[in-house]
């Protein structure tokens, strides 16, 4: 079923990507083993990555939203990439919201990259009490274009809508904006390395990707949902504390995928995952009629 959900979420027409740290201890022992070899051959530092991820990626694909996890050595972008290798030829390029860290970058040419808004606010936020007035500009601005998003989703504007919506509404705004975040630098009204200076320059040096809503119908403002989603994989981190090896994270990705993509279906994960084992025959048969949303249909009454 995690194999088909794949399959699936590769033709999403919009996709969130975000990732965590991960402990598995057979890679941190082929760490360990790896930086004594460098240290050995004179070294600073081992030539292999050495971090280990947890990726989720939250997929829209038509009316239904499906989860997945993986953990291992790859991180977002590449686990993203591996994903939409997947992707029909005759599929347009999806929508992909992250944050703007180079780890997220997959091949850009196969996708309308959106970057989030909502990270761009948090910069502001967090240096408001150093920074009050110029601070309050930033929020104020970006604090009306999310109540406009907010208002478009509660009057269940379709997507085109919501992007007239947005253009008639919010493009005056974000258009001031720039120009105040443009007029900081031109005139050098903020060092360029400050705090301050640094969270201005995250906004001009991002901005077609932070504002593609303005542009392109569905794109959303923020990465929120795929936050929330790993969440998820973050509490199970805390039981668990790790995992033994590459395989067994493996599974706790595929089972957590399963038990997400449920949670968005409104579905009892608990009673998916046992009718999956009882059905099993039926399932590798054919599993697009065992997905969360429609298996119940299959199901045989007692």
């Amino acid at each position: 079923m995690f194999a088909h959900l794949e399959r699936l979420a590769a033709q999403g027409e919009l996709i969130y990507q975000d990732d965590t740290s991960v402990r598995i201890l057979s890679l941190i022992e082929e760490n360990r083993q790896a930086h004594a070899h460098a240290e050995a051959l004179g070294l600073s530092r081992a030539a292999e990555r050495t971090g280990m991820y947890t990726t989720a990626l939250v997929v829209r694909v038509g009316e239904q939203t499906i989860g997945l996890y993986y953990s291992g050595r790859a991180h977002a972008g590449e686990n993203l990439k591996a994903l939409l290798e997947k992707r029909a030829a005759d599929q347009d390029k999806p929508l992909v919201m992250s944050d703007a860290l180079v780890s997220n970058e997959a091949d850009e040419a196969t996708l309308i990259r959106c970057h989030c808004l909502a990270h761009g606010r948090r910069k502001f936020s967090e240096l408001e009490e150093i920074f009050p007035d110029e601070c309050s500009v930033v929020i104020e601005a970006l604090k009306q274009v999310f109540d406009h998003d907010e208002a478009a989703r509660i009057q269940q504007m379709s997507a085109t809508e919501r992007l007239a919506y947005h253009q008639d509404a919010s493009r005056p705004i974000m258009d001031a904006l720039k120009r105040w975040l443009d007029t900081q630098f031109d005139e050098r009204l903020v060092e360029p390395n400050s705090s301050l200076g640094k969270a201005i320059a995250y906004l001009r040096g991002h901005w077609d990707t932070l504002t593609r809503f303005l542009a392109v119908p569905g794109a959303p403002l923020d990465n929120n949902l795929v936050e929330r989603a790993l969440k998820l994989f973050i509490r199970q981190r805390k039981n668990s504390l790790f995992f033994a090896t590459e395989h067994s994270a493996y599974i706790a990705s595929v089972l957590t995928s399963l038990i997400a993509t449920c949670l968005h279906a409104g579905v009892n994960a608990l009673e998916y995952l046992v009718a999956l084992q009882e059905h099993r025959r039926e399932v590798f048969r054919a599993p697009a009629a065992w997905l969360p949303w429609n298996y119940q249909a299959n199901l045989v009454p007692p």
